[in-house]
């Protein structure tokens, strides 16, 4: 049976610890010692306490651990290679990495860079922390796991199916790359501004804030299309993404953004692995941007401020 690390003890890293620990060997590991006693409330609201393998990765690299099968790196986009590189040395090269990143940086470099299998997934799983013993799976949603090189569809397939039998629906299949570009413009259209504007997704189709949001959708349409990106339904050009964009925002208009999550705990946004993708791309295909830089750069700001702060 194939055991599984779990790299960066997060809203999600936590809630795939509680659906794997049941049937199979996890451990979960973190910069810092959490307790072993985890506590995860469900959809329904029922809590449960759960016994996790946590570890710190100061003691992985004191304590020998036995090679994973997997090692999911459920870490900040901005913090994923440098997690891997923490424990690099303590597993083999060919061991599958699982990456869960949001946008479309980390993915590509580290597909690059490893020399053995890695997988991505893409998740509308949503959840959030309570503390350093708690978490709360706020909605269920699809998981979706391939490569970026379509060469491991066998083990993708095989994880889906590990990941399913745990209750954390999952689906290996042959476009993550188009998947991750369609969440990736989902995100850029909703999170930099709640995050911003410190409000709740639906609050957005309030006049105030869905003049910019159509500003931001019609750069992002231009620059899906240059990468051949089309909406996940099949449609296409820029009111098939907006259609989209008010379908996530309707469907989670009481949820708290990570981003916005991130302000308000005064941490590094994933602003960069979610802007920064789509600036480049628009560079590269001379587009115009400046919705996207504008929203970068008062993230930039705002990180700024409250980092000045602390």
């Amino acid at each position: 049976m194939a055991s599984h690390w779990i790299l960066g003890p997060g809203a999600i890293g936590r809630l795939l610890a509680h659906s794997l620990v049941p049937q199979f060997a996890v451990t979960l590991i973190g910069r810092r010692a959490l307790s072993n006693e985890q506590r995860l409330t469900t959809p329904e609201g029922e809590q449960r306490v759960q016994r996790l393998n946590t570890l710190t990765v100061a003691q992985m690299g004191s304590e020998a651990q036995p090679a994973p099968g997997f090692v999911h790196i459920t870490t900040k986009a901005m913090a994923a290679e440098a997690a891997l590189e923490s424990i690099a040395s303590q597993i083999p090269p060919t061991t599958t990495l699982v990456l869960w990143q949001n946008g479309f940086l980390a993915q590509p470099r580290i597909t690059q860079a490893w020399p053995g299998p890695v997988l991505c997934a893409t998740t509308t799983q949503g959840a959030y922390l309570t503390g350093d013993d708690g978490v709360v799976h706020a909605g269920r949603g699809p998981t979706f796991i391939g490569d970026l090189t379509n060469q491991h569809h066998a083990l993708a397939e095989a994880l889906a199916e590990t990941l399913s039998r745990a209750h954390f629906s999952a689906s290996a299949v042959g476009d993550i790359r188009q998947r991750l570009w369609q969440k990736l413009a989902v995100n850029a259209a909703i999170n930099p501004l709640v995050a911003l504007h410190e409000v709740h997704n639906g609050e957005l189709r309030h006049e105030v804030y869905s003049a910019r949001v159509e500003a931001v959708v019609k750069e992002v349409a231009a620059i899906m299309q240059a990468e051949g990106i089309q909406p996940p339904k099949g449609e296409q050009g820029e009111h098939a993404w907006l259609a989209l964009v008010w379908q996530v925002v309707d469907n989670t208009a009481n949820n708290k953004a990570s981003m916005l999550q991130d302000v308000e705990a005064k941490r590094p946004t994933e602003r960069g692995a979610i802007l920064g993708p789509l600036m480049e791309s628009a560079k590269r295909h001379q587009l115009p941007c400046e919705e996207l830089v504008a929203l970068d750069q008062q993230l930039s700001k705002k990180e700024t401020a409250y980092a000045s702060l602390s």
